[in-house]
């Protein structure tokens, strides 16, 4: 019922956990002591989800997403907080990189509108500076990243990120893409694409919300759209095209969903429920046969995501 990441250091372990702790916390274990009550909390569970435990430089770096965007920091070993790590914008990171005892190390950055970006950093100092960048010929000024919040079926307040020129207005004229996945605790963050820069610089929008089911809000986020909440990820989806032409970015004429794998899935549950609301469907490499699709290839390893149609309660 819990996940345990472990990571071993001058003969200590350090353990990231969602026991207890939605958006996981971190502990320090003596292996000459390992029962759970001697286990020592150093870094609490916090308001943000800790993605990703390194020990870098002697220190923690810590990955932390806080409405579905990166945010990094350097900790000491005791846990003590040194120093947030400050990212350009709202985007997302793999974290910081280095070996163990080297203060040298290295994070990534990339946003809708900023392609993959390397720093160097000293643990150390905080000092930072560019190491690397992917260049394009693509010109990304103009293109505008917003979150926005909407209410789903339930009452859920469930975020979303626009991607749109800046010169956009809400006259629902815009082709929109509107993508989500919505499972499996996987989060959808702010990544670049250029197939997504080109579809902005013809005059398209692109959405994508941060639904139940994925690992954006911790794994209580998760679990509400796992088993049998699968219904709010379809809910928190529809709502979001509601939102789109409500508020004059498109119209169901010009909106496309897409989504693969249980994206797929999802996509195929909202053609099926609220066919009004769009115009075409992308459903790549799909679920769609819920009774059937534990039988076959590795279906049966998603039974804890979907549930069994062999199990009468699901």
């Amino acid at each position: 019922q819990a996940i345990y990441d472990v990571t071993a250091w001058q003969d200590q372990l350090y353990v990231r956990t969602n026991e207890g702790a939605p958006r996981y916390r971190v502990f320090r274990v003596d292996p000459a002591n390992l029962a759970r009550a001697d286990w020592q909390e150093i870094v609490s569970e916090s308001d943000a989800t800790l993605e990703k435990l390194a020990i870098v430089g002697g220190g923690l770096a810590l990955t932390y997403l806080r409405d579905a965007s990166s945010e990094l920091a350097v900790h000491t070993l005791d846990g003590k907080r040194v120093r947030a790590v400050e990212l350009p914008g709202l985007g997302t990171s793999a974290g910081i990189g280095g070996n163990p005892d080297d203060d040298d190390a290295y994070f990534d950055f990339s946003s809708f509108t900023q392609p993959p970006v390397v720093f160097h950093t000293s643990i150390e100092t905080g000092a930072v500076d560019e190491w690397a960048r992917v260049e394009i010929p693509i010109d990304t000024s103009e293109m505008l990243v917003e979150q926005v919040w909407y209410p789903s079926k339930d009452g859920t307040k469930i975020s979303m990120f626009l991607v749109r020129n800046a010169s956009a207005v809400k006259d629902g004229s815009h082709p929109t893409i509107l993508y989500g996945y919505g499972g499996f605790d996987v989060s959808m963050t702010p990544a670049f694409s250029t197939a997504v820069a080109v579809w902005l610089e013809l005059g398209g929008v692109y959405a994508i919300p941060n639904l139940r089911g994925g690992g954006e809000y911790g794994e209580d986020w998760h679990r509400a759209g796992m088993l049998g909440n699968k219904q709010n990820v379809f809910d928190d989806f529809i709502a979001a095209a509601q939102y789109l032409a409500r508020e004059g970015w498109t119209s169901p004429a010009k909106l496309t969903i897409r989504g693969g794998s249980n994206g797929g899935l999802l996509v195929g549950a909202a053609m099926t429920q609220a066919p009004h609301l769009f115009r075409t469907v992308v459903c790549a490499v799909p679920l769609l046969d819920m009774v059937r699709y534990h039988l076959f290839g590795s279906g049966k390893t998603w039974i804890p995501e979907y549930g069994s149609a062999e199990d009468a309660g699901e």
